[in-house]
């Protein structure tokens, strides 16, 4: 999965490293400046994903960044939350009309910054969130519902969904009926084991219609993996 491309217009140095600290740790590619001017030139040099931005910085002012934002054609869909000392309910309104998409006061911790940078990426761009899981030519996009191989969509139940995400989320591991019931279906169950073959066979024979290998391996006696390798 790409790293999601993070512009940060901060002038707090102290404040502003730490966010880089946390974001990179986080797997984000962050550029950082601490000026207006240069952060309408970065943003149209390299369109990032999502800008967290400082109400409060040197030359343009962030307000004035953000109404510039969402005038270019190149920018004006990407995500923008922003950073500001001021409380005041008019002040958030204010920023929020400009085309904020959040708002946050300081002092804040970077780890609710970091839920709400992912909040907005899951809304706007579910891949750059990890809500796009892929294994082999399979696709799926959890937050809009869509399974693609090969490229082709894929219609599935609702119960083949999860069982197929559950798959995705632990590719090539060998999950036992019982373990697999207690995932998929919840603890509280009282679904009897044979029902998960027939959602695999359900699963198996919409996966496999374009006439791809089948990628759910049965294991003799101890259940079902996804796995592309034919092991036999």
């Amino acid at each position: 999965m790409s790293k999601a491309k993070m512009l940060l217009v901060e002038d707090d140095k102290v404040l502003a490293d730490l966010l880089v600290w946390h974001f990179e740790r986080e797997q984000f590619d962050v550029r950082l400046t601490a000026d207006g001017e240069e952060a309408l030139l970065l943003a149209q040099e390299e369109v990032p994903d999502i800008v967290i931005l400082d109400w409060m910085i040197e030359g343009i002012s962030g307000i004035e960044v953000c109404r510039r934002l969402r005038r270019s054609s190149a920018t004006a869909n990407v995500p923008i939350i922003m950073l500001t000392a001021r409380g005041e309910e008019l002040d958030r309104i204010r920023g929020l009309e400009t085309g904020a998409d959040d708002y946050l006061t300081k002092p804040f911790s970077p780890r609710e910054l970091i839920a709400r940078v992912n909040a907005v990426l899951r809304r706007v761009r579910p891949a750059l969130a990890g809500e796009l899981l892929s294994y082999a030519d399979l696709e799926m996009d959890v937050v809009a519902h869509k399974v693609r191989r090969s490229g082709k969509a894929i219609a599935l139940g609702p119960t083949e969904f999860r069982l197929l995400r559950h798959f995705l989320e632990h590719p090539s591991r060998v999950f036992s009926r019982e373990r697999l019931l207690d995932s998929v279906w919840g603890h509280d169950s009282d679904i009897e084991l044979r029902t998960v073959d027939v959602h695999i066979r359900r699963l198996r024979k919409a996966l496999n219609e374009g006439g791809g290998p089948d990628i759910i391996r049965t294991v003799r006696s101890a259940g079902y993996a996804l796995d592309s390798e034919d092991i036999g």
